[in-house]
């Protein structure tokens, strides 16, 4: 089965999803209607008979369960929305291996600065929020938690990457996983921006890999960046790092276009005294070498 014709059953079925959370969620309004009107009740006779107390009992316990449907419906959603853009991903990243271009073939065109910024953003944006269960801690690659010592980023993965430029400085890059060498414990990675397209081969340390996940500011605080943080961030319409400080940490979860910064493009930062977790996207208000920036 294509890819194609994947995407499109899956489709189908997230549309079907969609349809039941609606008529779930539809037939438990009535109820919680009813919990409604017995509270006013309870009000307007100031007071709590046995009655009372058993009619509610019932009705929480319904809505409960009618919760817990709905609940179930939504993450069989979520994980059919992982599953078509991982899909969309694989096949990204087929059609970019064949244009593995021969001396025949005309040269491919350079994707414009605005273009690359553009769809960056898209996809800081478009990062899945982390829904975990109850009592359940976000993984690492979530906000600010770093990836685990042995992880390995996949291709096509977008990571922070220390190389060197013209001048013989060192300069944080975007950059996409190109492969991973066992035997060497090397990447072979591409600068994200065409304009300057090179490969460079990387030691792991080298390579900080990139959130998978945003986290939700109201159930996991303790995976975001804290106020004064040292981070790094993705200089406006550039693709490079600078150091920056964390000037407000997110407290709700925003699913409208932000002005700043969205939270997804976070990695890790080495220095020498210690490790920090850093961001990778900067608010266009915050040039200069360290500047203060928010989530």
């Amino acid at each position: 089965m294509s890819a194609d014709t994947k995407i499109a059953e899956l489709l189908t079925e997230l549309h079907q999803l969609i349809k039941q959370t609606q008529e779930e969620r539809s037939r438990s309004e009535h109820n919680l209607l009813n919990i409604q009107k017995t509270h006013e009740r309870m009000q307007t006779e100031n007071k709590t008979s046995p009655y009372y107390r058993t009619k509610l009992r019932g009705l929480y316990t319904t809505a409960k369960a009618d919760a817990e449907a709905e609940c179930s419906i939504l993450r069989r959603a979520l994980d059919k929305i992982a599953e078509i853009k991982s899909l969309q991903e694989e096949r990204r990243i087929a059609a970019k291996s064949a244009r593995v271009q021969s001396d025949n073939d005309p040269p491919r065109k350079t994707m414009r600065r605005g273009v690359l910024m553009t769809l960056l953003q898209q996809s800081a944006m478009t990062l899945p929020l982390w829904i975990g269960k109850p009592g359940e801690s976000p993984p690492p690659l979530c906000g600010a938690i770093p990836a685990s010592s042995d992880y390995v980023a996949k291709q096509g993965d977008k990571v922070a990457a220390r190389v060197k430029v013209v001048d013989g400085d060192e300069q944080w890059i975007l950059a996409e996983v190109v492969s991973y060498s066992h035997s060497t414990n090397k990447y072979e990675v591409d600068d994200i921006d065409e304009e300057g397209k090179e490969r460079h081969t990387l030691s792991r340390r080298r390579i900080i890999p990139l959130p998978q996940w945003k986290a939700n500011p109201e159930t996991d605080p303790e995976a975001l960046f804290s106020k004064d943080q040292l981070v790094l961030a993705l200089y406006p319409q550039t693709t490079c790092f600078y150091r920056a400080l964390i000037h407000t940490p997110p407290h709700r979860v925003s699913h409208a276009p932000q002005a700043s910064n969205p939270t997804s493009s976070v990695v890790q930062c080495q220095t020498r005294t210690r490790t920090l977790l850093v961001l990778c996207q900067k608010s266009s208000s915050s040039f200069g070498s360290e500047k203060n920036t928010s989530e």
